[in-house]
């Protein structure tokens, strides 16, 4: 697939069976996620409505109708007090990637988030290995915050997670707001 153009827009229900062939590729072929067999589009479907349901943001990016990637924000801990992090997901389309829509997508998630009131994002990178993710992450001002060694095991190899994190907003300068 050539490069052309693309927008961002909210992902929805229409869009999952691309997104699930999407991650369904990355969890079969790739580290950034360390699930071992690729859910269907029934839990992916499901997945996304928790996500909307909850308050998340959940973007596609979008060529004429051909979803080229996805990208969302979700909880990071489901404790209450973790309430105001969330932790991104970025995947692309193997034919798409290199073409500047994980930089586009990530960038849109990072304000969307800002704008529902979120104060830190956490990526939780799989595989160390994974240059790209790394790179795109620091691109948009995450810091690296930790290297977990060896807590997966995945295509017949242990795999470190890379944790990077960015402030939202305000980040930890002042309180969140009340009641939430």
């Amino acid at each position: 697939m050539s490069s052309r153009p693309f927008s961002i827009r909210p992902a929805t229900r229409a869009d999952v069976p691309v997104i699930a062939a999407i991650y369904g590729d990355a969890v079969l072929h790739g580290t950034a996620s360390f699930e071992l067999d690729p859910p269907g589009e029934a839990e992916m479907a499901r997945r996304m409505a928790a996500l909307h349901d909850g308050g998340f943001p959940y973007l596609v990016a979008d060529a004429d109708g051909l979803v080229l990637g996805y990208a969302y924000a979700g909880p990071y801990r489901p404790r209450p007090a973790y309430r105001f992090t969330v932790e991104d997901s970025v995947y692309i389309a193997a034919e798409a990637r290199g073409q500047g829509i994980g930089r586009a997508l990530l960038s849109q998630l990072i304000g969307e988030s800002e704008r529902r009131g979120f104060r830190q994002m956490v990526a939780v990178i799989g595989d160390e290995a994974s240059a790209g993710s790394i790179s795109l992450h620091r691109a948009l001002g995450f810091e690296h915050a930790g290297t977990l060694q060896a807590v997966g095991y995945k295509h017949g190899a242990w795999r470190a997670t890379v944790l990077m994190q960015r402030a939202l907003g305000s980040g930890n300068s002042l309180p969140p707001p009340e009641g939430r």
